[in-house]
């Protein structure tokens, strides 16, 4: 099982608002050839780390595809590229945010890009809760606990919400 994050709290001109910009970026995985098996409901969260950026909108897919982890991360960040997506300084507000998350069991920790699974998923609600609703059962390739006994040991407060069907971020 591939997971990808996905994530968004600037807005892209000709296409919309972090919601949209969030939901158009899983449109172009699926044209660029990434099989798409399941997606996340959209969820709100804070930055993090705290600052006074504007809230984020925060989902995941399960995909599927052929590419080695190396060029599937390539491939993501040429289309955050593609929606004006600028690597300027760590944390900063971005137009679209694309993690690989994990890449079936592989344990990946060496020097290069990327490290599976994800170092910091673990400790981020926004990364758990999406992965915890499109599957259930997923145990982290390390911990080997599921996204739901993940999400408990997190501190109080830090949990995202669900989007609303149209809600506007």
């Amino acid at each position: 099982m591939i997971v990808i994050a996905i994530g968004a709290n600037l807005p892209y001109p000709g296409i919309g608002g972090p919601l949209e910009v969030c939901a158009a970026a899983v449109a172009e995985l699926a044209r660029s050839g990434i099989g798409i098996a399941a997606q996340s409901r959209w969820f709100r969260s804070p930055a993090v780390p705290a600052s006074d950026q504007p809230d984020y909108v925060n989902g995941a897919v399960l995909a599927e595809t052929a590419e080695t982890p190396v060029a599937l991360m390539q491939r993501l960040h040429a289309i955050e590229r593609h929606f004006g997506r600028s690597r300027s300084v760590p944390n900063a507000a971005r137009t679209l945010d694309l993690d690989l998350i994990a890449y079936g069991d592989l344990v990946r920790n060496g020097p290069e890009s990327p490290i599976l699974p994800h170092p910091r998923m673990a400790e981020r609600a926004f990364v758990l809760r999406p992965v915890a609703d499109i599957a259930p059962d997923w145990l982290h390739p390390v911990l080997k606990l599921p996204a739901t006994a993940l999400l408990e040991r997190l501190p109080a407060g830090w949990d995202c919400e669900p989007l609303e069907a149209n809600a506007g971020v």
